[in-house]
């Protein structure tokens, strides 16, 4: 914290920070899979000729590709450790990235998707995603969205994100590689490989929230948007139905009448499957009574 001005904070690099890198790659996998960080020089692509082929191919691929990013994301997390143990990257907690904001008027670079950052953003930060949602309408976008739904997006409402290309070239236009530069995203792993990205660019000057804003309390950061950080990143059918580790967390704080609002949506959930199972059957029993003679 020196190097921001903030005498009065220390930062050490012991080997149990070293241990949150490595373990926050592992719990974020899902999250920022090595799909989205190995599109820096990859993208997934299957072709379609007859359908039992088809399906075979498909198979075999989806082995490798799944190897390979179980590997890409192994040489990841071997580069990030190894940017934080040099100190080539530090390390901020989200209270002493609030500090070096509001003592040093550092800007904080946030480097989420759209979709998280218009629920919850820090203010006064800088905006450029990494990655972005992925909205092209062409075959191997479809597919892999697709794919991205069915393994889970419609659950965990994680979009289909692709890299940002502009995403260097907007941080050089805005920022001279001399600058202190805190860089942040929701769970700590795609500002790591933001960092690499803008270390390998010439930028020496980097700062990295630990844990990522989703570590930080309200009092931690000036927040701005509708949700607080901590929410910002969930979505889909587990949080309509209030089923996410965050939402249990605000429950147990806020009451009953949270969890009363998530036990209705449970109940007219289970009201609306019971109504549609019973049309069902009466729509059989009438297209069975048109066709009797």
């Amino acid at each position: 914290m020196e190097a921001l001005g903030l005498p009065s904070l220390t930062i050490s690099y012991s080997n149990f920070q070293l241990r949150k890198v490595s373990n926050i790659c592992k719990r974020t996998h899902h999250y920022c899979t090595s799909v989205e960080l190995s599109a820096l020089k990859l993208s997934p692509s299957c072709t379609t000729h007859l359908l039992h082929r088809s399906t075979i191919r498909m198979q075999a691929d989806g082995e490798d590709y799944e190897l390979k990013q179980m590997k890409d994301m192994a040489a990841a997390r071997k580069r990030w450790e190894a940017l934080v143990r040099e100190e080539k990257v530090k390390v901020l907690t989200p209270r002493e990235a609030g500090y070096a904001i509001q003592l040093t008027n550092k800007t904080l670079l946030d480097v989420r998707p759209s979709t998280e950052h218009q629920k919850a953003w820090v203010k006064g930060s800088t905006w450029i995603p990494i990655f972005d949602v992925d909205d092209k309408f062409d075959a191997g976008t479809l597919s892999r969205q697709i794919t991205s739904f069915v393994m889970g997006g419609w659950w965990s409402g994680v979009p289909t994100l692709s890299y940002n290309n502009q995403f260097l070239s907007k941080v050089v236009e805005k920022y001279p590689k001399d600058t202190d530069l805190i860089v942040a995203c929701q769970k700590g792993l795609r500002s790591l490989a933001a960092c690499e990205l803008l270390y390998n660019a010439g930028y020496k000057n980097l700062f990295w929230v630990q844990g990522g804003l989703e570590a930080a309390e309200e009092e931690d950061l000036i927040r701005e948007g509708p949700l607080p950080f901590k929410l910002a990143g969930i979505g889909g059918v587990s949080e309509f139905l209030g089923f996410t580790d965050q939402q249990r967390d605000a429950a147990a704080k806020e009451g009953w009448s949270y969890r009363l609002m998530f036990s209705a949506r449970l109940v007219g959930v289970f009201l609306v499957a019971d109504a549609l199972f019973i049309g069902a059957q009466q729509v059989g029993h009438y297209l069975r009574d048109i066709r009797s003679p």
